[in-house]
């Protein structure tokens, strides 16, 4: 199973069009404002309001053989922790040999914006690039899930 963390999520289309190719069912979820695929592989899950009802929605169910697509990294520090194989949308993958490091710098990160009003995280913008190096990760990670 394939989990898409969808709220703001740029790979929608792409993970829809790798997992139909190899058959893989996958469950899109959100807080709502997200169109409905008429692809049966697909489950549109819409989850109550709130914050971080989606991705409770995924941990709870997340776990080895799955492949969770999201750039939340305490979500992708649960999935790792139950087994799952997680993906960002511009295609790094964690896993137990990073996502510790990865979720520290997120703290100390969030630490120095609060301490500092005047640092605020820009970040990059999404390329071409990142969905390509997407691509080739997901296709790689569900190749390793159906063994």
């Amino acid at each position: 199973m394939i989990y898409v963390d969808a709220d703001a999520c740029p790979v929608k289309a792409e993970v829809e069009r790798v997992g139909t190719r190899l058959s893989v069912p996958m469950a899109v979820v959100s807080n709502g404002g997200i169109r409905p695929s008429q692809n049966p592989l697909v489950q549109t899950v819409i989850v109550p309001q709130g914050p971080d009802e989606a991705d409770k929605w995924i941990a709870e169910r997340a776990g080895p053989g799955d492949v969770v697509i999201t750039a939340d990294i305490p979500l992708a520090a649960k999935c790792v922790e139950a087994g799952a194989q997680v993906l960002k949308p511009d295609g790094e993958v964690l896993g137990p040999d990073n996502i510790g490091n990865i979720l520290a710098m997120r703290d100390l990160m969030a630490d120095l914006r609060s301490a500092n009003p005047f640092l605020q995280g820009g970040g990059r913008g999404f390329t071409k690039a990142d969905r390509s190096r997407f691509l080739d990760a997901l296709d790689r990670a569900l190749r390793r899930a159906k063994r």
